[in-house]
């Protein structure tokens, strides 16, 4: 038996085979409003279930519970607000009550919403309660003031899923629950990453393995920022880890199709949640977690789970320390198993990596395996040639 998704019940919010042509007849003659990258993805999380217990974006008494006290209006823990923001001439059409269309970014219809709530909302408090921060220079921060003043709230319901590259990967909570179920995994560990993994991922990845029955690998494949590795470059990096240093029967690679926030503390609870419901029992929670530049501190993310009673969290966080390859030791460490200094350590920044990469050299063995290595310094080269051919 699987874990219980978050409030107890997996939503579900596509529309069937059967019902759509229908709802798509009649989302034609409906308002409609265009949804951001985000505001799309977000849709779909909603619909398959793995923003469980939320069925459509937040009412105000969920926005302020959840900004205010990370949890929703019922008490339960929530820790990010899922919302549709809007333009005040976006919202000038609407009123509550009505059925308004939701199309994807490319103009197609992806469902509708039922409007139950407009309502403005505080942009300066929203950016420094979930963000810790209203400097704009942080690219959350920089999304939430660039969106529109309104917020629209209601129920949901999507005509399908996006179209992703990315589609071979398992990334509905439903799918990955079956799987689970039929390899007899009761004890799941999650590990979310937006990077591609390098030896002390692989080092947490695998002591979190050993006392549990599979790893579930997944990435997030949704919009990040532009500097980030390509989600297509780091899949590929995945796999070729995947095939070579782990057990095949115990780690599944899966997609978490979400858009980064980079929250830190606030979206590794987040990322926590979501993962319950895509059935998983534990979840890594390393140095830094969904942080960006030096917002939050190494280990507020996990500090933050102290604050939440196990039960109401109903997933089991796994803390690491920030680990690192010691010269002296001869293996993966960290400063709880590790007695040398630091001049024994090899542990490089994402800074130092890039620039390494970009100049076209491999990261040392002791912080990236070769494959992977091989696989981004490629696609690094093939980034600046495309950069040097569009100047």
């Amino acid at each position: 038996m699987t874990i219980a998704p978050h409030g107890g019940t997996l939503v579900n919010q596509l529309v069937s085979i059967e019902e759509l042509p229908t709802a798509l007849a009649e989302a034609e003659l409906l308002t409609s409003i265009t949804l951001s990258p985000w505001s799309y993805s977000d849709l779909d999380l909603i619909a398959i279930g793995g923003f469980s217990p939320l069925t459509g974006f937040m009412g105000s008494k969920d926005y302020d519970s959840v900004i205010r006290r990370m949890r929703l209006a019922n008490g339960l823990v929530w820790s990010i607000p899922i919302t549709l923001p809007v333009t005040e001439v976006e919202a000038a059409g609407l009123s509550v009550g009505q059925r308004i269309a939701l199309r994807a970014p490319d103009g197609s219809l992806a469902g509708t919403l039922d409007l139950t709530e407009i309502y403005p909302y505080d942009k300066e408090e929203e950016a420094s309660l979930v963000y810790r921060t209203a400097d704009p220079a942080h690219p959350g921060v920089a999304k939430l003031f660039a969106q529109g003043d309104l917020l629209l709230a209601g129920t949901v319901r999507s005509f399908g899923r996006p179209e992703t590259p990315f589609a071979f990967l398992p990334d509905h909570p439903a799918l990955t629950r079956k799987l689970f179920a039929d390899r007899g995994w009761k004890r799941v560990v999650a590990f979310q990453t937006r990077n591609p993994v390098h030896r002390a991922h692989e080092y947490i990845q695998k002591s979190a393995l050993e006392t549990v029955d599979g790893l579930f690998l997944q990435p997030l494949v949704g919009q990040t920022k532009g500097d980030d590795i390509p989600a297509a470059v780091r899949v590929r990096s995945y796999q070729a880890l995947l095939a070579k240093y782990y057990p095949a029967n115990r780690v599944i690679l899966g997609a978490y199709p979400a858009a980064m926030r980079y929250a830190g503390p606030r979206e590794a609870i987040l990322h926590a949640l979501v993962r319950k419901n895509y059935g998983c029992t534990h979840f890594i929670v390393g140095r830094d977690h969904a942080g960006v530049g030096d917002y939050y501190g190494t280990y507020d993310a996990q500090r933050l789970f102290d604050e939440f009673a196990p039960a109401e969290l109903g997933i089991t966080p796994l803390c690491f320390e920030h680990t690192f390859y010691c010269k002296a030791c001869g293996a993966m460490a960290s400063t709880k198993t590790c007695p040398h200094g630091s001049t024994e350590h090899v542990a490089l920044s994402g800074t130092k990596v890039r620039a390494l990469l970009r100049a076209g050299q491999c990261p040392p063995p002791e912080f990236s395996r070769p494959e992977v290595a091989a696989i981004l310094v490629e696609a690094m080269a093939e980034r600046s040639a495309l950069a040097q051919a569009g100047e």
